[in-house]
């Protein structure tokens, strides 16, 4: 393939090889021998929405035997709250909600936009969310200021007309949007856009940026929010003494210095085993937990008693008429209830990572291994600039490949999240035409993990269905390679 001048060039020449690309990647699953049977029911993730791993057998049993008895719903949910206490100290509380972005939703409403009662105009209220990646979870609730940012959700925002994305946005609330130190914003993709890449990010000149628009935004801000992940990817690769990312923990100290809650979207992450609270001084954690932890479809709230308050008032959960610390009532956010089955489920899966964490931790370990040694057979020109690491917040190994361009060389074809819902993302689309269904792949980072067909009943790896999803992506990256005209 030629090899292009200039980079949108690059992604052009892409867009109009891509029946090629497709048929080369099906002809690749024949040669690496993805067995038929198998192809379009494994992949490489379990913690995506679109498609959530099955659920381990522990967690089945559990939910089967809990909904044939008669049980009260606050039973379970004070039942779950006491296994946060456990780890966390009495200093802190719980809420059970239907998905992630429900407890997004809640925590906002609640703690960051501004009182619905009161007479006269009401008044504007700002959040602080640093531009990191995904930021059209944490960073949507609001419009965004400063104003050259309004079109930073594009396309996503008119998936689903002016109830879309737009129509996420908080009464009279505003998103202050702050670049991180050391992060680019370079354009990238076939649909062509700014992608954040943080594997540069400083964390004390972060927090300085962050604390400088604190201040001055001061009379209007309510609260900072952030990504809960510890990767180089993410931005949070520079850790304490502890292995706490620094940047989270300077985060929660701006908020405490302008008293505002810190609330930290860790959807991908785990409970008890990763992101904590207790030791980045977070206020609020919101949790997917048919994600990394694999229980049902549902969410959890987790974080300090003074905010876990009107959190629990919100969703009718946080006391009778007639005087109790629990009830399930009716109140703004009833509808975000996540249900028996879901709350039977969260039960099994945090009593598992409260007391045997190795259970989640350990298929890691394993998957780690193999992605290193599989990817140790990629062009030694692409190997050069990865970045290789885990996470057992998210159960994920991280192949991180934004340094492939440096020195002003190009490198792995980097995709937007726009391509993403365009269906132009080559690294998903195409690991789709080998069988395989794929994991999040966009701005530079590609994050996968155990559970969609390559997990035992008991959650535990199984190599050779791991190793097909493995030896098949890093064929899609020399074929995309090719096509690009880097290779």
């Amino acid at each position: 393939m030629t090899k292009p001048k200039y980079k949108f060039q690059m992604y052009r020449q892409l867009q109009a090889n891509i029946p090629g690309i497709y048929a080369e990647a099906k002809k690749a699953a024949d040669e690496i021998g993805i067995p038929a049977e198998i192809r379009g029911k494994f992949g490489l993730t379990g913690a995506i929405s679109g498609c959530p791993a099955p659920l381990r057998k522990d967690i089945m049993e559990a939910g089967e035997k809990g909904a044939t008895e008669v049980i009260p719903l606050a039973k379970l949910m004070d039942e779950i709250r006491e296994l946060v206490k456990d780890v966390y100290g009495d200093g802190f509380d719980a809420a059970a909600v239907s998905t992630c972005e429900a407890g997004l939703w809640l925590a906002f409403d609640a703690l960051f936009t501004p009182p619905m009662m009161g007479r006269g105009d009401n008044y504007r209220a700002r959040y602080i969310a640093p531009y990191e990646k995904h930021i059209h979870h944490q960073g949507s609730y609001g419009r965004p200021f400063p104003g050259k940012y309004k079109d930073l959700l594009a396309d996503r925002g008119s998936t689903a007309g002016e109830l879309g994305f737009y129509g996420k946005r908080q009464n009279n609330l505003d998103t202050v949007i702050v670049p991180l130190a050391g992060a680019k914003y370079d354009v990238h993709g076939i649909k062509y856009h700014p992608v954040p890449l943080l594997t540069g990010v400083d964390a004390a000149a972060s927090a300085e940026n962050v604390e400088f628009h604190a201040d001055i935004h001061k009379t209007m801000l309510t609260g900072i929010t952030s990504l809960g992940y510890e990767t180089p990817g993410y931005g949070y690769g520079e850790k304490d003494s502890d292995g706490v990312p620094v940047l989270q923990k300077k985060l929660a100290g701006i908020a405490r210095k302008y008293n505002i809650p810190y609330v930290v979207d860790n959807a991908w992450g785990l409970p008890f085993v990763g992101f904590n609270p207790v030791k980045t001084g977070a206020d609020v954690v919101i949790y997917s937990m048919d994600k990394a932890t694999g229980a049902a479809t549902s969410g959890l709230v987790i974080g300090k008693e003074e905010y876990m308050v009107p959190l629990r008032r919100a969703m009718g959960m946080h006391g009778d008429r007639f005087g109790t610390t629990a009830s399930y009532g009716k109140a703004a956010y009833v509808t975000f209830d996540p249900g028996k089955e879901a709350l039977l489920t969260q039960i099994q899966a945090l009593k598992v990572l409260r007391d045997r964490p190795e259970v989640l931790t350990r298929p890691v370990d394993v998957l780690e291994k193999i992605v290193k040694e599989e990817f140790a057979g990629l062009s030694t020109k692409l190997q050069k600039g990865l970045i290789i690491s885990k996470s057992y917040n998210s159960t994920t190994v991280e192949i991180n490949y934004e340094q492939t361009w440096a020195n002003g060389e190009m490198g792995i074809p980097i995709f937007s999240i726009e391509d993403m819902y365009a269906g132009t993302n080559l690294l998903q689309s195409g690991m789709a035409q080998m069988g395989v269904i794929p994991t999040v792949a966009y701005d530079g980072n590609i994050y996968i993990s155990p559970g969609l067909g390559t997990t035992d009943e008991e959650g535990q790896l199984l190599e050779k269905e791991t190793r097909y999803c493995i030896q098949g992506l890093v064929k899609l990256i020399e074929i995309v390679c090719r096509h690009a005209g880097v290779l």
